[in-house]
C-alpha cells in the first residue's frame, strides 16, 4: 500500500500503535481499504486482524442474509 504521509499529534492516552489499529480498523470498516490493506497498516498478519476486527463488531463478510442463504445452498 504506498500512499502519503500523516503526522498527528496523539494524547498521551493514545500509543501510535493503538493510533495505526484504529485508523486500520475504521479505514476498513467504511471499505474505504481491504482486509490486506488494513492489516499491513495496522502491523498485523490478516488472520490477527479478523481477530480484533470480531472484536470491535465489524463483520469481516459482507453477504445480505439472501445472499448468503444462496451461498450456502439453503
Amino acid at each position: 500500500m504506498s500512499g502519503g504521509e500523516l503526522r498527528v499529534t496523539l494524547p498521551l492516552s493514545l500509543s501510535e500503535d493503538e493510533a495505526k489499529l484504529l485508523l486500520a480498523v475504521k479505514l476498513y470498516e467504511v471499505g474505504k481499504v481491504s482486509l490486506g490493506q488494513a492489516a499491513q497498516l495496522a502491523g498485523f498478519a490478516k488472520r490477527t486482524l479478523m481477530e480484533v476486527l470480531g472484536r470491535y463488531h465489524i463483520a469481516i463478510f459482507d453477504y445480505a442474509p439472501d445472499d448468503l442463504r444462496q451461498e450456502i445452498d439453503l
